[in-house]
């Protein structure tokens, strides 16, 4: 018996969040839990994301480390210099991954130069492979190719669904 991953969304009112929850919405194993946002808390998910129609009149939540804490999965997609906070705090079994840029750089002074404040550490940059040092055990995924962790590639049956397969790129 597969269970299903529950996976909750931070920044789900934005760009790269519709995009996250465009991506999971198709996996066969995935429940969405919490979908939040900070200014967009209150609003149904289909105000910003309208081309989500089955998620569109769910309600979007203040983001906070207790309505994300619990989910097996936590996506974070908020602007940069956010996000390390909220992931500092949030269990260490549970997946997180960030969409920004808190945990890319792994120089403090190159996020100081680049994006100022507090440096939040540096992750595996895109989802946790074998040549990271963490291997695939990694609970954590950061940069701006934590989006591909969206697709959940090793729990996915099929990486291409029949509408792209031998479709060329232009």
């Amino acid at each position: 018996m597969h269970m299903a991953l529950k996976v909750a969304v931070s920044g789900a009112s934005g760009y790269v969040g519709g995009e996250v929850l465009r991506v999971f919405s198709e996996h066969p194993d995935v429940e969405f839990g919490a979908l939040t946002a900070h200014s967009s808390a209150g609003d149904r998910l289909g105000v910003h994301q309208p081309h989500l129609r089955l998620l569109a009149e769910r309600e979007i939540v203040e983001t906070s480390v207790e309505t994300l804490a619990g989910h097996d999965v936590v996506v974070l997609a908020l602007p940069h210099g956010t996000s390390g906070a909220i992931a500092a705090q949030l269990p260490p079994e549970t997946l997180v991954l960030d969409c920004g840029a808190d945990h890319r750089l792994s120089s403090a002074d190159a996020w100081a130069e680049y994006y100022g404040g507090d440096h939040s550490g540096t992750w595996p940059y895109g989802m946790p492979e074998p040549h990271h040092a963490d291997g695939p055990s990694a609970r954590r995924a950061g940069g701006s190719q934590a989006r591909r962790g969206a697709r959940l590639q090793r729990h996915r049956r099929d990486p291409w669904p029949p509408a792209r397969r031998g479709r060329r790129s232009r």
